[in-house]
């Protein structure tokens, strides 16, 4: 066990843990922030996607030692009542189905906003490839973040 220190969603935050936990777990089980999923536990569904250090990165696979001392947004980080444009753009576009990819899906729709405020079809594509959606709602996925990024330039 050791202690890392850890900036999630603003906040300074201390945990005890073996440093090969992964962050997903640390973020779920240690710090109640059960909004970012495990799905696969490989890295290669998505549904734990967080930011760190404003890039969409895998938290099934993070272990906390490479994630201390960085910046670190969760899902709950995004805005405290779902006010983020692309959550809005979510629920306009009716994106989520059974919902459980959605977490990812939004982490990584944002970090590529943010990195490419006016995405072609082809960025999207390449951004969003990974986070994998059971229910096959790539079309509305691809509108929705369309959409965010339209209202974030006005």
């Amino acid at each position: 066990m050791a202690e890392f220190k850890l900036k999630i969603n603003g906040k300074d935050q201390t945990v005890d843990v073996d440093p090969t936990t992964p962050l997903l777990w640390v973020l779920r089980d240690h710090l109640n922030l059960v909004g970012t999923k495990f799905g696969c536990g490989i890295a290669q569904c998505g549904a734990c996607t967080v930011h760190f250090n404003g890039n969409a990165v895998r938290s099934c696979q993070l272990p906390i030692s490479a994630a201390a001392n960085n910046e670190i947004t969760t899902i709950e980080g995004l805005s405290e009542n779902g006010t983020h444009p692309v959550q809005k753009a979510w629920l306009e576009h009716d994106v989520p189905q059974c919902g459980y990819c959605q977490a990812g899906q939004i982490m990584s729709a944002t970090a590529l906003l943010k990195s490419n405020p006016n995405p072609t079809d082809k960025d999207i594509e390449i951004a969003m490839n990974g986070n994998i959606c059971r229910c096959g709602t790539y079309t509305r996925i691809k509108a929705a973040i369309k959409t965010a990024a339209k209202t974030q330039q006005s």
